[in-house]
């Protein structure tokens, strides 16, 4: 990835954020809260750790963990406590220290999708658990960024199938619990026409219909078993014996 491509992630990263200013990035956002307010019910542990695309835009406010860190990849005069700055795929923070991830487009806004998955996978202790969201191809969101070169807002950012993501998990030992999408409404910014409900959502079928802008997946790291070592035998208990035939092999023993 040349530094040029670098660059326009982070410039598309920034517009991406103010997108969600707009009316329909606030219904957006708002569905996406509910969302990951449902998956996180249940769940605690010391640290969470939401990886997304600014300290302005928080997800699981109400989450029942000891400490919530959130990044930004922009420093700022007024950032708050609890908030660190770096880059999604550069995680300042030791191995396996975070009982929850959440990762809030954070590989779709990133010039290297691939390490982010493998950053939050590394500091994800074993039994816990990664929450990923990302934008849909297979939906009219991604049909309008096929057809249209408007890069502002989502449609700057890549629109990696749900089905890959579950790839990248699998590999770095996540176990997939659930994975649906959602947000079946209209890529327009007209309040009026992007507040209705879609039909799939009418007839009741977006559960099982994979076509909605966003896909949530939440996966739990797996435990791994040690490795039981040999043990090794010690030098004094093993004694050499003359040896014996004519052709004066020698044998060795393990005392008792």
């Amino acid at each position: 990835m040349s530094k040029l491509d670098e660059q326009g992630y982070a410039e598309r990263h920034e517009r991406f954020e103010n997108w969600f200013q707009t009316p329909l990035g606030r219904s957006l956002l708002s569905d996406q809260r509910r969302c990951v307010d449902a998956h996180v019910e249940g769940l605690s542990g010391a640290r969470q750790l939401h990886v997304g695309i600014s300290h302005r835009l928080p997800l699981a406010g109400s989450s029942d963990f000891g400490h919530r860190i959130v990044t930004t990849p922009r420093w700022q005069p007024d950032l708050p406590e609890g908030v660190a700055v770096c880059d999604p795929d550069e995680l300042p923070f030791p191995a396996s220290s975070m009982d929850l991830v959440i990762l809030h487009h954070s590989a779709d806004f990133s010039a290297y999708p691939h390490q982010v998955i493998r950053e939050a996978s590394r500091v994800v202790r074993g039994g816990g658990q990664m929450l990923v969201l990302g934008f849909n191809p297979l939906s009219l969101w991604g049909l309008r960024k096929l057809i249209f070169r408007h890069r502002y807002g989502p449609w700057g950012g890549r629109f990696m199938f749900r089905s890959r993501m579950e790839d990248w998990l699998s590999l770095l030992d996540f176990q997939v619990e659930s994975a649906r999408s959602h947000f079946f409404r209209l890529p327009i910014q007209n309040l009026q026409l992007s507040d209705k409900r879609s039909l799939v959502e009418r007839l009741g079928v977006d559960r099982f219909v994979p076509i909605g802008a966003y896909y949530c997946i939440l996966a739990t790291k797996r435990v791994c078993a040690p490795i039981v070592r040999r043990p090794a035998w010690r030098q004094k208990n093993v004694i050499s014996l003359p040896s014996t035939g004519s052709l004066g092999i020698s044998r060795t023993y393990r005392s008792r």
